[in-house]
């Protein structure tokens, strides 16, 4: 396997699992994916932002209060890359939810990684809405 395999095959389908796990409000899941070591951020979607660690957390703490659980999720993974401890995905999110008040929608988001102790954990992550 290559280093790209090596990163691949665990984590994009764990960034899968743990992001339908937030969108049916579960904190505990997306936090410990998240990197505790600063620098961290992250520019939501909605339009958050937040600086370091402590911020980021604070910020979903605040924003899983709010979250309308869906009925579907999908990744469509468009570009990865690896160089040593950091790493990068890019793609489209596709949340769907049953009729009411949310709509569905798709978000580009990019994720970078960084590896440590031997785990990768997310530190940055921009995503927008996707205009159609």
């Amino acid at each position: 396997m290559t280093e790209l395999d090596d990163f691949v095959a665990p984590v994009v389908p764990h960034q899968v699992e743990t992001e339908t796990a937030w969108h049916h409000r579960d904190l505990e899941a997306r936090l410990a994916v998240w990197s505790t070591r600063d620098p961290v951020t992250l520019f939501g979607a909605g339009g958050a932002c937040a600086t370091g660690s402590d911020e980021v957390r604070r910020n979903f703490r605040t924003a899983v209060t709010q979250i309308v659980p869906c009925r579907a999720f999908d990744y469509d993974l468009v570009a990865v890359g690896v160089a040593g401890d950091l790493a990068y995905t890019v793609g489209y999110e596709h949340t769907s939810f049953d009729p009411g008040p949310v709509q569905d929608y798709t978000l580009r988001v990019t994720y970078l990684y960084r590896r440590e102790a031997g785990e990768w954990k997310i530190i940055h992550r921009h995503g927008d809405y996707l205009r159609q």
